[in-house]
């Protein structure tokens, strides 16, 4: 049963034991103050360390980068220190773990920057519609619009790609298999990718090899630190959230993954938009991308065992990622081998909290 979701491969310089990844998922439960995971934390990755490869929740890569409360940074010594904790406990279950590097970009608000700092972005356009969580003056945490950024000067944009590359040194340091560059759900690296909040006219603008100038300099970046069998991607074609509206996004993607396979980065992880509105991926357009990326491809978007196994055993994915399947059920790889019936999660306790809805789901009794 889910003979191929269930088989070995090779990802990068990763070999995984099966083809289940757990997906990047924000559950907004670092250690405060600062931002730092804790051994709440490590004990809830670990439950899932029978993952071919657990995919850390998106990790801010610098205050900048930060849009939301309570989500875990890896940009100071304390908060990689809180990493180490995670990643030992991962290894300690014989499991792979790589840190989602994350910048948000305009998706935030002064009230989660740094002294009140006004949010970045390619261009001074605000994210209709777009939230982000903050905790209020007052000191009730909540959803508040996202504020009007400021626009990037073309000078600025190599210290993002450093703060990105230094990320992946602390993330190394703090024991991560690999790391997964978010380059989708847009945020910053999707906002230069997207014709409509990409205005710019500098070489970050414009024709589309500018638009995606910055993820290929900050994919350079963290193959320079870790070597290209250690980095993958997330991107999310015809994603519709966010403010986003891409007049070019398949040929964003076809464009990115032909660059990724260039440079022989692990793998090309595809969010699909099941959960922000946009059209389904077609298999005219996966072929494509199977065609364009030579390394492992990931898709990620509402499936089930037995879809994920049809289009493994299809040739068009090498793995699939499963999101929320995996927070309510930690033996998920198990589950699907025996054929096993899922718990179902409970959204209320999604976001924020300690261990309800966290590490309290119940295992297969052995």
């Amino acid at each position: 049963m889910h003979s191929h979701l269930l088989s070995a491969v090779q990802a990068g310089a990763l070999a995984l034991p099966n083809r289940v990844v757990m997906a990047p998922l924000t559950r907004s439960r670092a250690g405060q103050p600062g931002d730092v995971p804790t051994a709440l934390n490590a004990e809830y990755y670990a439950q899932r360390a029978s993952a071919g490869l657990i995919v850390s929740e998106a990790t801010q890569i610098s205050s900048q980068g930060q849009g939301y409360a309570w989500t875990p940074g890896i940009y100071n010594d304390a908060q990689e220190a809180g990493w180490k904790q995670v990643t030992d406990a991962v290894h300690a279950r014989g499991g792979r773990i790589a840190a989602q590097l994350w910048h948000v970009g305009r998706i935030s608000h002064p009230l989660v920057q740094a002294d009140g700092a006004t949010p970045v972005a390619p261009s001074a356009i605000v994210a209709e519609g777009a939230n982000a969580f903050v905790v209020k003056p007052d000191g009730t945490p909540g959803n508040v619009p996202t504020a009007m950024p400021r626009a990037l000067e073309t000078d600025e944009i190599a210290g993002i790609v450093a703060d990105y590359a230094k990320a992946a040194q602390r993330a190394d340091r703090a024991g991560f298999d690999m790391v997964e560059l978010h380059a989708a759900n847009g945020y910053l690296l999707q906002q230069f990718l997207s014709t409509n909040s990409n205005t710019r006219t500098d070489r970050y603008g414009g024709a589309l090899e500018n638009r995606a100038r910055i993820t290929l300099d900050v994919v350079d970046a963290l193959i320079d630190v870790l070597g290209a069998g250690r980095v993958g991607v997330r991107l999310s074609p015809h994603f519709a959230g966010h403010g986003i509206a891409d007049a070019e996004p398949e040929d964003s993607a076809l464009y990115l993954a032909r660059e990724f396979s260039r440079r022989g980065i692990a793998y090309l992880h595809i969010a699909e938009p099941d959960w922000a509105g946009g059209p389904k991926l077609g298999d005219a357009f996966r072929r494509a991308l199977r065609e364009a990326f030579e390394g492992v491809l990931i898709f990620c978007g509402g499936y089930t065992a037995d879809r994920a196994e049809t289009l493994i055993a299809s040739g068009m994915a090498d793995a699939v990622a499963f999101g929320r399947p995996f927070i309510a059920n930690p033996d998920l790889v198990e589950r699907f081998r025996v054929g096993a019936a899922l718990n179902k999660p409970d959204a209320s306790t999604f976001y924020g909290g300690a261990e309800r809805g966290y590490t309290d789901y119940p295992m297969l009794q052995g």
